[in-house]
């Protein structure tokens, strides 16, 4: 079992930054791939970001490349998203997920969520 709790969300103006923290308990929690969902009210939750278990991979959705950078410290069963250069459209509560391997992930095969946390970017 591995659960996830994130945090670092809040409401920030265009062109700024936050990072994102998903804390997660279970002792097989680094031989999980990481990733991050986002959803968008009215919309379906869409693939973010993930990395594999070793962090050495990475994978982004084309609308965030450049600008996001997910990480994560096995020592620590933490994983970040740093998100720099903010736009509105961004916007959405962000969930933090856990599945075999990335490939699950951005298939949306998902084996463990966190409850969310919410990101509000004004224009």
């Amino acid at each position: 079992q591995v659960q996830l709790v994130e945090s670092g969300g809040g409401l920030v103006q265009a062109g700024g930054s936050l990072r994102l923290s998903c804390a997660a308990s279970g002792r097989t929690f680094s031989s999980y791939g990481v990733g991050w969902f986002r959803q968008a009210p009215g919309k379906e939750r869409e693939f973010v970001s993930a990395t594999t278990s070793s962090g050495h991979s990475r994978y982004y959705v084309d609308s965030v490349k450049d600008r996001f950078t997910i990480s994560r410290d096995n020592a620590k069963n933490t994983v970040y998203l740093q998100m720099n250069s903010l736009k509105p459209e961004d916007t959405g509560v962000y969930y933090c997920a856990a599945g075999e391997n990335t490939g699950r992930l951005r298939a949306r095969l998902v084996d463990y969520w966190g409850q969310g946390t919410q990101v509000t970017v004004s224009s």
